[in-house]
This record gives C-alpha cells, structure tokens and sequence, in this order.
C-alpha cells in the first residue's frame, strides 16, 4: 500500500481545508488511518485518525473532522477556522489490521508503517 497526501495549499486564517489521502496498490479495508502534522522544528503530531473497520474516529482538536470514499480508497481531513499555527506539513499514515490496540496507539508515530509524501499547509494572519 502507497499513500498519496494532496490538498494543501495558502490560506488565510479563519478558514477552511480539506487534505485528501488515497491509497495505491491496495485498498483500505482493516487499515487504521491517520493524518499527523509537522512544523519547522517541531516534531511530528497527531490530528485524527480513523480505524477503517468500524468507524471509530480519534481527533486532536474539535476543528478537524473525517470523511471518507470507500470507492475511492481516500479519507479526507477537514480543518475548519485555521489558525497560523495550523501551518505544517499534513502527513497521513497507515498501519495494516487495526485491531483493540488501536485504541490507545493512534496518536504515536510509530504505530503506523505507511508514510505518504506531505503536503503543505500554510495560514497567513
């Protein structure tokens, strides 16, 4: 399974972003999913995350929500009211057959074994 992040970009603060993350070579089916960001000399962090079987969604922040298109094997991340702080690059991520554990280990990084490329989101004041 590949990974595809898309859909960032500049806006401004207050508004609005939806990320998309398609998967290639395989589709989502057991997979836990999910969207981690990165500031300049930060480290990485945890926004949302979905486990593919049942449903269940983790998020960091009341402003992010998920949806997805089985047909389309993407899970999509909206960020509502953006703030300057907002700015990072969005990752997703996977790790094949989610199972109960996944409940207390969908924020750490190293749950996940699947890495997309990035893409970038930046929020002017």
């Amino acid at each position: 399974v590949q990974l595809q992040a898309s859909g960032g970009g500049l806006v401004q603060a207050g508004g609005s972003l939806r990320l998309s993350c398609t998967t290639s070579g395989g589709t989502f089916s057991s997979e836990g999913v999910g969207w981690f960001r990165q500031a300049p000399g930060k480290e990485r962090e945890f926004v949302a995350a979905l486990r593919w079987s049942t449903g269940r969604l983790y998020f960091a922040d009341g402003r992010f929500s998920l949806s997805r298109d089985n047909a389309k094997n993407t899970l999509y991340l909206q960020i509502n009211n953006l703030k300057p702080e907002d700015t990072a690059v969005y990752y997703c991520a996977a790790v094949a057959a989610a199972d109960m554990r996944y409940a207390n280990t969908y924020h750490r990084t190293d749950t996940y074994d699947t890495w997309g490329q990035g893409t970038q989101v930046t929020v002017s004041s």
